[in-house]
């Protein structure tokens, strides 16, 4: 039977694929649902677009992307195949017929297949009925179907099976409003699942409507203390109108303290008559505020109203007992007699509290005058007070409504006063979970101690942290009281009487890690096989931790790299034995126990020469410059002196005014009037100076004469030597010709190379200055030495009735005594500048003056055979 009905299924579907054979296949039944692990059949029909070339046998199926087995396929003719997938345990699947021809496959049509189960029996039905408002009820649904299950809730009475009431709701639960919601003590209620694969209906669950009666919470109308009564407060509450009628109940009194996380309950019973509840919580503790909430229920019901909206109240106050912890900071005098003190206290810590603290009174007056009391009043828990240098006592009060704590009293010690070093050492050190401070006091007897905490960079005074710690030489705390990688600053303050001793102080991390940057290396100037590496320290906020040591890494060029480590403490180091004239790459690394960070690198190049070679080298160098210089500095400083010595200055005597030259008869001579044109100005290079002979004043007369005789015999005798062109020269070898002058006057002769030609001649002088002649420089007997020239030379010039002279030398001057020079036009300023006070002034020139001093000029020209 089951067979033919396939056959007839296969049939209409062959009829339907040839009224659509527009379609290239279709796949039945679409889109189906089936039980979880039952037994699912597919058909494939082929279109007649794909027949004759193809037919059933070429169709393939898959299983999402899994190819089925080939022994799960029927050909049920040409165009239709079917598949049979046994045990169907996907939720949800894709079943695929393809067409395989000629080894390529085609997708001809797809369905999705999905899976469930049917609905479960619905059980734990729980209904909650609120008077005159609402009838709500709730189930459980079993397993998951996987599809979408409806859910009718049927409400009956027991005694009238027929009146029924009914919602639906596709959720487990379902409710009837009013006016559908009677109330009646004989309901009973059922619940039916269904869905695609079936239903499922419970079974018909009694419940009497008063004892499912759930009701609003009730209203507090008040919580309040009751004007001195300590440790009491009064509650007072409203009941919600919608209550079943003559229904006792019971109310519940929830309250607690904001200061505990715990709650207490007082039931209080009520009739049916009542509308409102009042009661007393009594045991309460002073100056506590506490919360208030109520609940009530039916005595026949088992539902709870919720919790009424909660109240806060205190009761009575009480003066507070505990004193305040108080703690100070002393701040640093900048000015002589100011200095300012913080005072920092924490909250009273005696529980319970005493009740709302409306301030703080602080009082204070120097320790030797109490008669000076100030007073401040402050509502914060810090204050800071202007102090001088003297030792002052400190209190500060806690006050409320009922009265004020006991004082906590400080001494605050004067400025010049030595606080006594009773703690020896302190350590510290962490574990898991706690930071551990101990010490060690060298007075046992100290029974009191402050431990003060801070972090290193926080600069307000009132950050700061403190405990006090009594009969105990360590102090423990979490480690949630400290940040990681932060150094903070720990204080142990021993206590003796109402004085602070001196503290103890050393610095701590609870965790570090490695610094956050590392120290920036500052080369300076290198030398040759040496630098000094500098660096500053780590800002303290990125140092994470102790640093332990810095570490130089430096390495030349193509090289390799080398370090050095030194301590903490050592912000630079020199780098010895480097290779001269080489680029090196330097950084620094910080290291603390967590690790260590490396600073930016830099590099540096050495010298090719140290200071050493280069003095090496310079100091020969400089030497000779400065022996150069000094050399040039004296002769510029000496130059007339050596001028004086080697080029000494001769004055022209052409250009003397002492003397009108009778130059008319020279002139007459041809011969001199051709020397003397041809003449050439007079260089003071050729001048020589002739010793001088100084006659006795009794023979000056005499002497002039014959000077005046030699002279005119020179001069014909120098002319006619011209004129024969004899080579023979009247000074032989370029040597002096001696000549007799006056005491006053020298006598000047000068050598001029003119080529082959020599001529003299006599040249009055224009200006005579009398300058100092040294005494040792006179001549013995010049007569003598003139004679003995003339008969060796042949000369023509001779000196008679010369007496014996010392000789006198114009080249020597510091032995000249007395001596004259004749002043050129074009001497120098120098010579006309000498000093006045060395000179006299001769009485004007006198011609034909027996005495008088003249000059005669006489040229002689050297011919020598080139």
């Amino acid at each position: 039977m089951f067979n033919c009905l396939i056959w007839m299924f296969v049939l209409l579907c062959s009829s339907v694929a040839d009224e659509n054979s527009i379609r290239d296949a279709d796949i039945f039944p679409s889109s189906p649902e089936i039980e979880r692990r039952s037994t699912l059949k597919m058909f494939c029909v082929l279109g007649k677009r794909y027949t004759p070339h193809r037919n059933a046998s070429h169709i393939i199926w898959k299983l999402n992307h899994e190819l089925i087995a080939q022994e799960n396929y029927n050909i049920v003719n040409e165009t239709v195949s079917s598949v049979t997938i046994h045990n169907f345990t996907y939720s949800k699947a894709h079943v695929k017929c393809f067409t395989k021809y000629l080894g390529k496959e085609q997708l001809l049509v797809h369905t999705e297949v999905t899976s469930g189960f049917p609905p479960d029996t619905p059980g734990n039905i729980s209904c909650i009925y609120y008077f005159d408002a609402e009838l709500s009820c709730t189930w459980t649904s079993g397993r998951e179907t996987n599809f979408r299950t409806n859910y009718t809730l049927y409400r009956k009475m027991v005694i009238l099976p027929n009146a029924v009431g009914s919602c639906q709701s596709k959720t487990e639960s379902c409710s009837f409003y009013y006016p559908d919601t009677p109330y009646s003590s004989s309901f009973c209620f059922q619940v039916k699942a269904e869905n695609v694969l079936g239903e499922a209906s419970s079974d018909c669950v009694p419940m009497p409507m008063e004892k499912i009666e759930k009701f609003e919470p009730p209203e507090i109308l008040s919580v309040k203390k009751i004007t001195g009564i300590k440790q009491l407060l009064t509650v007072t509450w409203k009941m919600p109108e919608k209550i079943i009628p003559s229904q006792d109940l019971i109310c519940q009194v929830n309250y607690r303290n904001l200061y505990s996380n715990s709650s207490e309950f007082v039931s209080v019973p009520l009739n049916s008559a009542e509308k409102t509840g009042s009661y007393n919580l009594t045991g309460l503790w002073d100056s506590t505020e506490y919360s208030v909430a109520i609940r009530c229920i039916s005595v026949v019901s088992i539902f709870w109203s919720e919790w009424s909206r909660g109240k806060t109240a205190s009761t009575e106050e009480k003066a507070p007992s505990e004193k305040v912890d108080l703690w100070r900071v002393i701040e640093t005098s900048h000015s002589a007699g100011s200095r300012s003190v913080h005072l920092m206290w924490k909250p009273l810590n005696s529980f319970p509290p005493s009740g709302r603290i409306l301030g703080y009174k602080i009082q204070y007056f120097p320790e030797n005058n109490a008669a000076l009391k100030m007073t401040s009043i402050s509502t914060d828990k810090k204050i800071s007070l202007p102090l001088n240098e003297k030792a002052y006592i400190i209190s500060v009060t806690a006050y409320n409504s009922a009265g004020s704590s006991p004082e906590s009293v400080l001494r605050i010690p004067s400025t010049d006063e030595k606080t006594p070093q009773i703690i020896e050492t302190v350590r510290t050190f962490t574990t898991n979970e706690e930071v551990v401070v101990e010490w060690i006091a060298s007075e046992p007897e100290i029974a009191e101690y402050v431990v003060e905490w801070y972090k290193e960079l926080e600069t307000d005074p009132f950050s700061r942290s403190w405990q006090y710690v009594s009969n105990s030489t360590n102090w423990k705390t979490n480690k949630r009281n400290f940040k990681p990688f932060i150094c903070y600053n720990i204080s142990v303050y021993p206590l003796y009487g109402n004085k602070v001793a001196a503290p103890y102080s050393i610095q701590t991390y609870v965790q570090e890690k490695k610094p956050s940057e590392g120290p920036v290396a500052d080369t300076g100037v290198p030398g040759k096989n040496e630098v000094t590496i500098k660096w500053k320290e780590i800002s303290k906020d990125k140092r994470n931790g102790f640093i332990s040591n810095y570490t130089i890494f430096y390495k030349p060029e193509d090289g390799k790299e080398q370090n050095e480590t030194v301590n903490s403490d050592v912000l630079q180091y020199r780098l010895k034995s480097l290779q001269a004239n080489t680029q090196y790459t330097v950084y620094i690394m910080a290291s603390n126990e967590a690790g260590g960070t490396s600073g930016e690198p830099k590099t540096f190049k050495t010298l090719k020469f140290n200071k050493e070679d280069v003095i090496f080298i310079a100091l020969p160098v400089g030497l000779s410059m400065l022996f150069l210089l000094g050399l040039w500095i004296t002769c510029i400083v000496k130059k007339h002196a050596f001028k004086k010595v080697c080029w000494p200055d001769i004055p022209n005597p052409a250009d003397s005014m002492a003397v009108e030259w009778p130059l008319d008869a020279s002139m007459n001579n041809s011969f001199l009037k051709g020397v003397i044109s041809e003449a050439k100005p007079v260089d003071f290079e050729d001048l020589s100076v002739l010793e001088h002979c100084f006659p006795e004043e009794s023979q000056e007369g005499s002497l002039l004469m014959n000077c005046e005789n030699h002279v005119s015999e020179g001069t014909d005798i120098n002319t006619k030597g011209i004129i024969n062109r004899d080579k023979k020269l009247l000074y032989n070898e370029e040597k002096e010709v001696a000549k007799c002058f006056s005491p006053s006057m020298p006598y000047i002769i000068t050598d001029q190379d003119m080529g082959i030609q020599t001529h003299s001649a006599v040249i009055p002088a224009k200006e005579i200055q009398p300058v100092e002649m040294l005494e040792d420089d006179l001549c013995e007997s010049q007569q003598t030495s003139i004679k003995n020239e003339e008969n060796d030379k042949e000369d023509v010039l001779k000196l008679e009735d010369f007496s014996e002279k010392a000789l006198f030398n114009p080249y020597l001057k510091n032995s000249v005594k007395t001596r004259e020079f004749l002043i050129s036009e074009n001497l120098t300023e120098r010579s006309k500048n000498e000093p006045k006070s060395q000179s006299t002034v001769l009485p004007p020139f006198q011609q034909n003056v027996v005495g008088q001093s003249y000059v005669t000029l006489d040229m002689f020209g050297l011919a020598t055979a080139h």
